[in-house]
């Protein structure tokens, strides 16, 4: 078996889940800062920046969800590892790349979309619906890198090797 493949491939798929499980912590985090302060003055707004507080953390999902992938096509889960080329190594890096960097920095910016609308529902908690809207409009980004890194990894099985 070469080994050399097997490693690029699983670390393609260590960094789609880690830079954006990496940028979700740092989001939630960030957004959670901002949480603690709006329910210290009012405790009742609690569910509202809750929800606000977490929509960075789907990154850290969707990086997952590429590195699960990974490992079933690779044959890691089920017990049945398969040889991987060096070739196709550094394909499954390639085609899990978008997730780890575009998971990264949207959790982040997201993360700053949702700490500014804690901040308006902190005045207006009326607003946390379009609060809401405004932080999940950079979700977008991640989903396009999820389906660019599964739709990649799947089309794996059409090249040969």
């Amino acid at each position: 078996m070469d080994n050399l493949g097997l490693f690029f491939a699983l670390l393609g798929a260590s960094i789609a889940f880690l830079m954006s499980s990496i940028g979700s912590s740092i989001g939630v985090g960030m957004a959670g800062e901002a949480a603690a302060g709006v329910i210290a003055e009012d405790p009742k707004k609690f569910g509202k920046v809750m929800v606000m507080q977490l929509l960075p953390g789907t990154q850290g999902i969707y990086g997952l969800i590429v590195a699960f992938i990974s490992f079933l096509k690779l044959g890691i889960i089920g017990g049945n590892v398969q040889e991987v080329t060096l070739l196709k190594g550094l394909l499954f890096l390639a085609a899990c790349l978008p997730m780890g960097f575009v998971g990264l920095w949207s959790a982040i910016k997201q993360a700053r979309a949702s700490v500014a609308g804690i901040g308006a529902v902190a005045k207006d908690q009326k607003l946390v619906g379009k609060s809401m809207i405004l932080a999940a409009m950079v979700e977008t980004y991640a989903i396009f890198a999820l389906l660019i890194s599964v739709l990649a990894i799947f089309g794996l099985d059409n090249i040969n090797f």
